[in-house]
């Protein structure tokens, strides 16, 4: 029988639900398993659904480094694979191409394959310059480098009532006052999922779930809010910020029933949660973080 990746990668997600855990959401502060996970030989980040999946790993096994490699990357690189350790699988989308049999034109079939890492942690004689890289804590104050970020999005950020939101028709994402906040970090990550918000738009990345109003509690309404609840994550992990609020028992059942029913959820809204990340990479850098393949 063939494996279905989509249901292996989901399960180990609700794994990590069932017991309370949040892998998009925890204390990260510039240290330990909250910078965005990277291949150890090649210095590029991972992406999409692959980095939820390696934080929950690192969470699971007490990784403190975000770091890791393929068995032959260590071999390559000098070191070696601990014997007995497990690695983590990863995934990345392929497709074939078949004739539809009623119109007898190509289509493209995507679908999941996946290979395995090893966090550093596992691995033994590898070279000293293989270590991370981790920014400093971000304190209570205001951060110059994002706000500037944000301001260089172009996006029309306004404090004019105490919500959060982006009004697709006017477009414009309004923020409660920074004071207003209970830590620095979730005012960050507050507007990290707005302006995730802001990029589904019809002449920005026309995600679909954006193009007309919806309703709260339906599905397309859930999946854009997935995207921007791991859009804010991705990016909270790259500036090292704290995005650990808002993950209560209400949170954590609503997440386990919507991605229980839709096992191609979590990957799909992982994607486009990168696709936002890295769209607003390229609005306020000159060239964006080059992404890992393996």
């Amino acid at each position: 029988m063939a494996r279905n990746l989509y249901k292996e990668v989901t399960d180990r997600i609700l794994a990590q639900l069932a017991n309370g855990v949040v892998p998009w959401k925890q204390p990260w502060s510039g240290q330990g398993f909250g910078i965005m996970p990277r291949n150890a030989a090649t210095g590029r980040a991972y992406s999409g659904v692959n980095v939820v999946l390696l934080w929950a790993r690192s969470q699971d096994s007490g990784f403190g480094r975000p770091h890791w490699l393929t068995f032959k990357q260590a071999l390559e690189a000098g070191g070696n694979v601990r014997k007995g350790e497990k690695g983590e699988t990863v995934v990345y989308v392929s497709a074939i191409e078949k004739i539809d049999e009623e119109t007898g034109l190509k289509r493209r079939i995507p679908f999941l394959k996946s290979f395995t890492v090893f966090n550093v942690a596992q691995c033994e004689n590898l070279p000293e310059k293989i270590e991370p890289t981790f920014k400093p804590q971000h304190t209570e104050d205001r951060d110059p480098e994002i706000d500037e970020f944000l301001a260089l999005t172009g996006a029309d950020i306004r404090h004019n009532e105490q919500r959060a939101y982006w009004t697709r028709k006017l477009d414009y994402i309004n923020l409660p006052a920074f004071e207003t906040f209970t830590s620095a970090g979730n005012y960050y990550a507050t507007a990290f999922h707005e302006l995730t918000h802001w990029t589904g738009a019809e002449h920005r990345l026309n995600r679909d779930a954006n193009k007309a109003a919806k309703k709260f509690g339906d599905e397309s309404y859930s999946f854009e809010e997935l995207v921007a609840e791991l859009g804010s994550a991705f990016l909270c992990a790259e500036f090292g910020i704290a995005n650990n609020e808002g993950a209560d028992a209400a949170y954590i059942e609503h997440w386990s029933k919507f991605l229980a029913n839709h096992e191609s959820a979590i990957v799909s809204a992982a994607s486009q949660a990168s696709k936002a990340a890295e769209y607003l990479r390229e609005l306020t850098i000159a060239q964006p973080l080059p992404m890992a393949a393996e």
